[in-house]
């Protein structure tokens, strides 16, 4: 992807998040004292990835190896990349922010597990000369770039495909809403698009903040919600991304229940594969390789010194640092009829990844082939 086609994605989503926060502003982003040695680097560098869980299929399969591919293309392949994952534990990330502070990185990009609980980790990685990148979500302290999807946008998305999946059946009975982790701020951006859709429209019979996003627990949630609302009066379900979309088919199907339109997130190729055969209906498709590649290029630009300004044309605020510079990638909502010109087209997946043999004769009747 070319610098104009960020550039463009940035001016395009950027509008919802530019008011994220407006908390008393921490230390200045771009405070002299905490430039480091980096800005005399060239293409000898080191990055810190810290990515948060391994559950979701995207953070190993899309963003870890795109950021790899990316930083060594950008520097002639001297830069290198070190990487840590959190399995969803904040405690285990703050400790892995000490590490890549005594390893000496001259960058770290964090997609943060919980963005409070990382705020003074994040400080003591600038107060050590690493200039900060938070990916994906946006996290506290004082950090230098961002980027990430519109996320209120991404909750409208998925608000508005299933009030089109449920039509004129819109309020003849009750929808569950699966929102994800309470310590995850893109969740309550979710939440908040979501509802900017549906109230009013729909009536909410349950809704839950699903503890770590993990599928069983949406399943544990979806089989409460059939018990309190009983089965026969569930029209619609509301889950924030595909995992747990999964669990909470699942727990549908347990009940005897089919034909409940449920929402997701992520493209997951399992996802993928039940928008396939009607079990779910939709997802939203977020280019994690534009993601990934831009914030490697944030990386790269803030470890050799460089300007951001030629890949990062907007700003937000978070509740204590403002004027991040950001890029903000736009989103698809994803259905059986545009796989092809969406996960298909962009490499993400092929045909033969998603048609295997238990889905093959749901793909030829769709004329995915």
């Amino acid at each position: 992807m070319r610098r104009a086609a960020f550039a463009v994605a940035a001016a395009a989503m950027a509008v919802s998040l530019a008011a994220c926060g407006s908390a008393k502003e921490s230390k200045d982003n771009n405070d002299s004292s905490s430039s480091s040695s980096s800005a005399k680097k060239g293409d000898d560098i080191k990055i810190g990835l810290l990515l948060p869980e391994n559950q979701t299929a995207r953070y190993e399969k899309f963003d870890r190896p795109q950021i790899e591919k990316k930083v060594a293309e950008l520097t002639n392949n001297k830069g290198k990349v070190v990487y840590a994952n959190a399995k969803q534990d904040a405690s285990l990330q703050n400790q892995q922010v000490e590490t890549m502070i005594t390893n000496k990185v001259d960058v770290l990009i964090v997609d943060a597990v919980d963005s409070k609980a990382i705020r003074n980790s994040i400080q003591k990685a600038k107060d050590a000369g690493i200039k900060v990148v938070a990916y994906d979500r946006l996290a506290e302290g004082p950090i230098d770039a961002y980027t990430s999807f519109d996320n209120v946008t991404v909750g409208k998305t998925q608000g508005e495909a299933l009030l089109k999946a449920l039509g004129s059946k819109a309020k003849s009975g009750k929808i569950v809403m699966m929102n994800g982790s309470a310590t995850d701020p893109n969740a309550a951006q979710f939440k908040q698009g979501a509802h900017a859709v549906l109230d009013g429209k729909v009536n909410i019979g349950k809704e839950y903040d699903t503890k770590e996003w993990k599928p069983e627990n949406a399943n544990s949630n979806m089989e409460g919600a059939i018990s309190a609302l009983g089965k026969k009066n569930i029209i619609g379900v509301y889950s924030a991304n595909d995992g747990m979309a999964g669990g909470i088919i699942t727990a549908l199907k347990a009940a005897g229940l089919s034909d409940i339109p449920v929402t997701g997130q992520d493209a997951e190729l399992a996802g993928v594969q039940r928008i396939v055969t009607g079990e779910q209906y939709m997802s939203v498709y977020k280019s994690y390789p534009q993601e990934a590649s831009v914030a490697a290029e944030m990386a790269v630009d803030l470890a050799q010194g460089k300007s951001l300004d030629s890949v990062a044309k907007d700003k937000v605020d978070s509740a204590t640092t403002k004027g991040i510079p950001s890029v903000i990638v736009p989103v698809v909502a994803l259905t059986k009829d545009n796989i092809k010109d969406t996960v298909i087209k962009d490499g993400i997946y092929t045909v033969n990844d998603i048609c295997t043999g238990q889905y093959k004769a749901a793909c030829d009747k769709i004329g995915l082939k």
